[in-house]
């Protein structure tokens, strides 16, 4: 048996794929028309036709039990976007316990969405911020060996 994606339920398929596509800049691999799947390997579809597929079993939203994780490393401009396009933040920026930026909202179906930096920018945000190797895996609770990839994986971003 493979596991292939989430599905999320939505009301209006157009207005979630605008979202996701537009504001998430999420890629399409595929589109059915009532269900399409995001590169990421996540499929959102059409809530009435999910549920006749369900035998009209009723489909509940904003239970705050399930959530999409997206990575971007600029947190404070996908914050701003957000803003700008009026979404419900379940809460704003804040730290978790081992120093990842996160913020969580909701998409137009009241499902919770968060989205972190990566834990490999986390590492090399960190060494700006003065840490050392050690303090960072320490914080982190990554290890030694993956806080060193990450570092020499940024620089060499800057670099070039």
């Amino acid at each position: 048996m493979k596991y292939v994606c989430p599905l999320i339920a939505v009301s209006d398929i157009r207005r979630s794929r605008d979202f996701y596509e537009n504001l998430l800049y999420q890629k399409v691999k595929y589109d059915y028309g009532e269900n399409v799947t995001f590169q990421g390997d996540f499929t959102i579809h059409l809530l009435s036709h999910y549920q006749a597929l369900i035998d009209n079993k009723e489909i509940r939203t904003g239970g705050n039990n399930f959530e999409l994780y997206f990575e971007y490393d600029d947190i404070e401009e996908i914050v701003k976007k957000l803003k700008e396009s009026n979404v419900t933040f379940v809460h704003e920026i804040r730290e978790q316990p081992w120093r990842q930026k996160v913020v969580r909202f909701y998409d137009p179906d009241e499902n919770i969405i968060e989205i972190g930096e990566s834990l490999e920018y986390l590492a090399f945000r960190l060494k700006n911020e003065g840490l050392s190797v050690e303090q960072i895996s320490k914080a982190t609770g990554t290890s030694l060996d993956f806080v060193k990839e990450s570092l020499e994986k940024y620089e060499k971003r800057i670099m070039h």
